[in-house]
């Protein structure tokens, strides 16, 4: 596994868990919004970069304190041996929860028939026609909307989540989104932070925005 960083402690990333965080090196889409560029590029910059040994040792001390595992990215599911490395956590005890784009329905296909995923987690990222603007490539439509069918399909708890960028999204764009998301299935809206957004200009129009609220 190519992990970019690891934090060891959290109430609030996997519902009802305590849990630790993995963060997984490299991704296919370009958010403008993303807040973890660092992520991107498929190797770790200098020192940035986690060995699973490293990471599996720690959490092997923690059984019975810890009692899940998130892993995100960046984007799991373009690691080739996240199945294996999702594997050895349940071996472990820990309950495990699964971030992704959607993107490759494919390899969510295999963890759920592997059962070596407890707990999944989707960004829907835009409306359809809007997608490759808030993505950052052309945007892969129709696995997306195979990914979306397999998590709501798929008898484990799950939540499909939206980053609210109001510079790119609006009102009417949220709700033609929600239409995407399955009846009965969790939809979140998460607030955009915007201090590390990949784009500079949504960064600026952020800091712009805070100044004209504190000089009111």
């Amino acid at each position: 596994m190519r992990i970019g960083g690891f934090q060891r402690f959290s109430l609030s990333d996997f519902p009802g868990r305590v849990a630790a965080i993995v963060f997984t090196q490299g991704c296919n889409f370009r958010c403008p919004f993303c807040h973890n560029g660092a992520l991107i590029p498929g190797e770790a910059g200098d020192g940035a970069a986690v060995a699973e040994e490293l990471v599996l040792q720690y959490l092997d001390s923690r059984r019975g304190r810890l009692d899940g595992v998130v892993v995100t990215g960046g984007e799991p599911t373009l690691q080739p041996d996240l199945a294996s490395f999702l594997g050895k956590l349940g071996s472990m005890g820990f309950a495990v929860k699964l971030d992704t784009n959607g993107s490759r329905p494919d390899v969510i296909r295999d963890l759920l028939l592997r059962g070596v995923v407890d707990y999944l987690a989707m960004d829907v990222k835009a409306p359809e026609r809007r997608y490759d603007r808030l993505v950052g490539v052309r945007a892969p439509l129709g696995r997306i909307r195979e990914s979306i069918a397999l998590i709501a399909g798929s008898g484990l708890p799950h939540e499909f989540r939206t980053t609210h960028v109001p510079a790119l999204l609006d009102e009417a764009d949220l709700r033609e989104l929600a239409r995407l998301v399955p009846r009965g299935s969790p939809h979140r809206i998460q607030p955009f932070e915007p201090a590390n957004a990949l784009d500079p200009a949504l960064r600026e129009s952020a800091r712009a925005a805070m100044e004209e609220l504190g000089s009111a």
